[in-house]
């Protein structure tokens, strides 16, 4: 049992608050040396590798114009990148739990950095796919690893809005690839004799590299190792780890092997799965939607496809923010899919310009930003310590197949109706699936734990 902190001795019935008040204060204080010590870096380094991720979508606008590839070379080529993701995940997982976050950091993102600058020279089918195979295999770990890494430094009561901060590095990087993008590819085409798309994968890659050995140098592995906090610091946090309360209800299973005997595991993998595949599949197509609508500079492209961002960044924060305060997940995150859905779904009623299309969907972004979180935030409470990090990354890995697939399947969707409607409703179902099996399968706090496969 954790003992309690030391408090000051009591001088009357008056003085009695004050030290309650005073550990408040200090708790805060050491939570928010915490936060400025982690989150900028892990930010960046995570907005680094997200664009990474996603540039594909605004390069293969220009790279049709050099490269003989289909709709469905770029729609399996999207998808690939997550069957590399899929087989890997867990053991970088398991492996950062063992040697720590700095070394798994230094790993991933010096391999990824080249494999991402790489890109810039594919030329045959063949080439793309195992590009963006390998890209997947060596950024896989990089999420869940972060999300395990946060459960070691902010107890439950925090976890929400720290983990909607760490995820702003996915709308800060939406907002910015649009732009950018477009802008590296339509004034750096031509120079040194390299199309716009080279540079594009050239610029964007390789600073993922440098910053996998900035991580590497700047972070600690746990509370207990960074000499910027001194023991009282570190005291301060054993015990709001220890105090702090779970959301919904948790697991009972003690190993991996019991976690695999869960059923619930593998509901929220289809949830996650559900919720990549409609977020994915719309930030893939997303560029070319806008095209659709009439909009044809590169750069114009960039700013409606990023600008919807915005809102998503505040509303990620605030709805994070809310759920920790309430100390409730199930719903906020119905209420995230809710608006991803409606801002979709309104999308392909309106009639009208480009602008009133692209204002109709930014409704979606402020859901889009907010339900991951929330849906990880739920994860690591239900997942018992001892099995956080293989749970976390088997949920998350298998949760990929849902984008690995859904680009193929758009893409054969529209194909098959001449438009991208067909693809747009099956953004919407697939959010409502994801919804739905997160509030049917998690309890909320309170409830009954689920009974262990063995005693």
């Amino acid at each position: 049992m954790t003992p309690a902190p030391t408090q000051a001795p009591r001088t009357g019935a008056a003085a009695a608050p004050e030290p309650s008040a005073a550990s408040a204060a200090f708790t805060q204080a050491v939570f928010r040396k915490i936060n400025w010590r982690l989150m900028p870096l892990l930010l960046i380094c995570y907005a680094v590798a997200y664009l990474d991720r996603i540039n594909i979508g605004y390069a293969q606008l220009q790279m049709r114009q050099t490269l003989d590839f289909s709709d469905a070379v770029y729609g399996l080529g999207a998808g690939i990148f997550f069957i590399g993701y899929l087989l890997f995940e867990v053991p970088s997982n398991l492996m950062l739990e063992k040697i720590g976050a700095r070394k798994t950091l230094l790993r991933i993102m010096l391999c990824w950095g080249l494999v991402a600058a790489a890109m810039a020279f594919v030329s045959t089918p063949t080439q793309f796919y195992v590009a963006r195979f390998l890209l997947g295999a060596f950024e896989a770990g990089f999420f869940p690893g972060i999300i395990l890494y946060l459960t070691y430094w902010y107890p439950a009561d925090r976890r929400a809005r720290m983990i909607a901060i760490f995820m702003c590095a996915t709308t800060l990087a939406a907002l910015s690839a649009g732009p950018l993008s477009g802008a590296i590819m339509k004034y750096f085409n031509g120079y040194g004799g390299l199309a716009g798309w080279q540079w594009l994968f050239l610029i964007e890659g390789l600073p993922a590299a440098v910053l996998g050995v900035v991580a590497f140098v700047v972070l600690r592995d746990s509370p207990e190792q960074a000499p910027w906090l001194n023991e009282a610091e570190k005291r301060c946090v054993r015990e709001a780890m220890a105090r702090s309360p779970s959301t919904v209800g948790s697991a009972a299973h003690g190993s991996l092997r019991h976690m695999l005997a869960d059923p619930r595991i593998y509901l929220l993998s289809l949830a996650y799965a559900c919720l990549l595949a409609s977020t994915m599949g719309l930030t893939f197509m997303a560029p070319s939607l806008i095209r659709s609508w009439g909009v044809q500079d590169l750069v114009e492209i960039g700013w409606y496809t990023g600008l919807p961002n915005l809102l998503g960044l505040v509303g990620m924060i605030v709805i994070g923010g809310h759920s920790d305060r309430h100390g409730e997940r199930r719903w906020h995150y119905a209420f995230c899919i809710a608006l991803a859905m409606l801002g979709v779904g309104l999308s392909t009623l309106v009639e009208g310009s480009a602008l009133l299309k692209v204002s109709v969907m930014a409704v979606s972004y402020i859901g889009i930003a907010g339900a991951t979180p929330l849906f990880f935030t739920s994860v690591t409470e239900y997942l018992p310590k001892s099995v956080a990090a293989g749970g976390i990354a088997l949920i998350s890995s298998l949760g990929n197949l849902g984008p690995a697939a859904s680009p193929s399947v758009m893409a054969y969707l529209n194909a098959q109706s001449g438009g991208m409607t067909q693809s747009l409703y099956f953004v919407v179902l697939s959010w409502l699936a994801s919804g739905v099996l997160l509030m049917l399968t998690l309890r909320a706090r309170g409830a009954k734990a689920p009974v262990p496969a063995t005693a």
